[in-house]
């Protein structure tokens, strides 16, 4: 028999690509998930392949340094059946010339980019043939794999979706700002996995870090640190939070992780600014999902930063509510971190499922700013000795806040006040734009019989042992929406339910602050030194807060914290009630115009009411959604928008997918920034 001559190959990316979910990504390389067959097809010229005459195998490898033991390099013969351990090679049909050929990665394989080559020999001759790379990642789909998540709709939505809902604002009023995760988009793939291969630990030993690209686990703790820049390691993102984003993009500006990836790849994987939480914590979710782990944001109000690890924030208040920085402990209005979805197969049966994950950099785990992945179900059993890092975040839903007053004469005076950390832990809903609530992943009941188990196992006190109810009670109110431009009336409401009368001070204060704590000047105050309660009555004491007040201080995050202290004469105790008032932007309209259909010129008319007092200048629409807006579309305004006037302007588009999908806008400008809107559109298919 002649040699067998390879003559040309096709690896039927468009095929391939639509039966492993990764169409999406565009056709121009072969991506596949693991431990699900793939086809390819040889054309050989001069003769057919004969069974029995000719052998094939295949070479896969992966890595600057590929080795068998590593998993990093497999060799396979061509075979009639599918191997069940390792790679294999299965003739599926023969046509004249031509041969098809399903190939298969164990459900265990690593992830990453790897080189085909084909090897075929008759008789005694061999010729070997590179035929090209391909991109292998996890696979949700598949059962073996550590990734495996059940539900079709869930996969959809924490794989597959492209777009959603970050959660933010206050407790009191939750806001949800949309993202563009992105992760199937032009480059996105090969940034991901250029981050893998510039991170410290591949750096250090090659053979090592991609023999372990196998496991979600390491992989998410590499994440996790490679999100942000804190360790020097040319980490992605800079974080900031002082309000002095001039040098960068202010934080609350971006609308998507595309952008962020793409401007950290075309400088040199030099940090991009800024990032803060929900920054870091949308990022690391699509470069999760780019990978193929089920991956979701997820918001915590009252996060705790506790420092010292003891699970007591101890704040300390002046007479008029003001913070005295004593403590590096800190309360977040909220904080954002990532959830991924996968097996623990290096610790004890129980904990596989969510994991947290948080790339924001505040504490280092091992000597590097990361942290996670931690078992969801352990935080809430309080299991603080497994990995990783589950003190921290055991802490950020569960630390107990202690208000201390410093007095005039520096006496201080600890004050009630009743749980507040570790509120309304909040998702995007699956399929829905609506907010799922998890904290019941988190902790337990507060008082139930299961909480006290948990916390006697952490070694944390329980509230209620602690929480002795004095008869009084006071709450901040809010009468309606607190509009950005407006004056509005916040109440102290106190309540007595005893039978005597008591008679009290209170200060109500209130100041812009950032969501991580820090407050600025007051804006608004209020000091009653003669407040008599009746026995069993209420009292409503109301505190109008100017615009002309806070608008100077407000900062980007748009929130004013106001603090009562109310102080009983006869006791001297105090009670301290604390409220995040969030300002509201104006609404952004998004109007379509013309019928949502693939391929076909499609027109968004986007306006804006300034609500201020004051012109607004230099106006910029930022426009983007993956599948309707090909990249980003910045619009400058050339005037400035009166008090009161539209700013509006018309895009035109071409959608190129199908599908559901999300329109997202920014407004930035020198008064008025950060202001979001979405519209969800749906796009019908291009006819035949």
């Amino acid at each position: 028999f002649a040699d067998l001559v390879l003559e040309t190959w096709d690896l039927q990316c468009e095929r391939n690509g639509r039966e492993h979910r990764t169409a999406e990504m565009g056709c121009q390389q072969l991506v596949v998930r693991r431990g699900q067959p793939f086809t390819i097809t040889l054309h050989f010229s001069g003769r057919s392949y004969e069974e029995g005459v000719d052998k094939l195998a295949f070479n896969v490898e992966t890595g600057p340094c590929p080795i068998e033991t590593s998993g990093t390099r497999s060799h396979f013969a061509v075979t009639n059946y599918p191997e069940e351990s390792g790679w294999s090679a299965v003739i599926q049909q023969e046509d004249e010339g031509s041969l098809s050929v399903s190939l298969c990665s164990p459900p265990n394989a690593r992830v990453g980019r790897y080189s085909l080559t084909l090897e075929t020999s008759t008789g005694y001759q061999g010729t070997s043939c590179h035929i090209g790379d391909f991109v292998l990642l996890f696979n949700a789909w598949h059962p073996e794999d550590t990734v495996f998540l059940r539900d079709e709709d869930e996969r959809r939505e924490y794989v597959l979706s492209q777009q959603g809902l970050i959660y933010q604002g206050s407790r009191d009023y939750i806001t949800s700002t949309p993202w563009n995760f992105g992760q199937f988009e032009d480059d996105i793939l090969s940034i991901c996995l250029n981050l893998l291969d510039i991170n410290p630990k591949f750096l250090r030993d090659q053979n090592q870090d991609c023999s372990r690209r196998n496991d979600p686990v390491y992989i998410g703790r590499v994440v996790s640190a490679m999100v942000n820049c804190n360790d020097e390691d040319r980490g992605v993102l800079a974080g900031r939070w002082d309000n002095n984003y001039e040098d960068g993009t202010s934080p609350m500006a971006w609308i998507g992780s595309v952008d962020i990836l793409k401007r950290w790849k075309k400088f040199g994987c030099q940090p991009v600014k800024y990032g803060q939480c929900w920054v870091f914590a949308a990022v690391a979710c699509t470069v999760m999902r780019c990978l193929g782990i089920p991956s979701r944001v997820v918001t915590n109000y009252n996060s705790a930063h506790d420092t010292n690890g003891n699970l007591i924030i101890d704040r300390y208040l002046n007479e008029t509510g003001k913070e005295d920085r004593r403590s590096r402990d800190m309360i977040w209005n909220f904080h954002c971190w990532v959830e991924s979805w996968m097996a623990r197969p290096d610790l004890a049966p129980g904990y596989d499922g969510w994991q947290a994950l948080d790339p924001t950099p505040q504490e280092k785990s091992e000597g590097v700013f990361c942290c996670g992945p931690a078992p969801v179900k352990a935080i809430r059993e309080g299991d603080l000795q497994l990995k990783y890092d589950i003190p921290f975040i055991f802490a950020e839903v569960n630390a107990d806040v202690v208000y201390w007053v410093v007095q005039g004469d520096g006496t201080q005076k600890k004050s009630t006040h009743s749980s507040v950390v570790g509120k309304n832990i909040s998702t995007k809903s699956v399929g829905r734009d609506s907010r799922e609530d998890i904290t019941h992943t988190y902790k337990y009941p507060e008082g139930s019989e299961k909480e006290r188990e948990v916390f006697a196992k952490a070694e944390h006190e329980t509230r209620s042992l602690r929480e002795e109810d004095e008869g009084l009670h006071l709450k901040i109110k809010l009468s309606e929406g607190a509009n950005n431009g407006c004056d509005f009336d916040v109440f102290a409401v106190i309540n007595n339910s005893t039978d005597t009368e008591r008679v009290c001070r209170l200060m109500l204060c209130a100041r812009p602050t950032s969501y991580n704590g820090t407050v600025g000047p007051q804006c608004g105050m209020k000091d009653l030194l003669n407040v008599t309660l009746e026995p069993w009555a209420e009292k409503r004491v109301p505190l109008r807060i100017l615009y002309e007040n806070y608008r100077e201080n407000l900062t980007q995050d748009n929130l004013i914290k106001v603090v009562a202290l109310l102080t009983e004469y006869q006791t001297g105790d105090v009670i301290v009630a604390i409220r995040d008032v969030y300002i509201q932007n104006p609404e952004i309209k998004i109007r379509i115009l013309g019928e949502p259909m693939q391929n076909r010129k499609l027109v968004a008319e986007i306006s804006l009411v300034n609500p201020l007092a004051v012109p607004l200048n230099n106006c910029v629409f930022v426009v983007e959604g993956t599948g309707l807006t090909n990249g980003q579309q910045v619009k400058e305004l050339e005037e400035p928008v009166e008090p009161q006037a539209v700013a509006k302007f018309r895009l035109d588009f071409m959608p190129s997918q199908a599908g559901l999908r999300k329109l997202m806008v920014d407004f930035e400008s020198d008064k008025l920034t950060g202001v979001k809107g979405y519209r969800n559109v749906i796009i019908a298919p291009q006819p035949n």
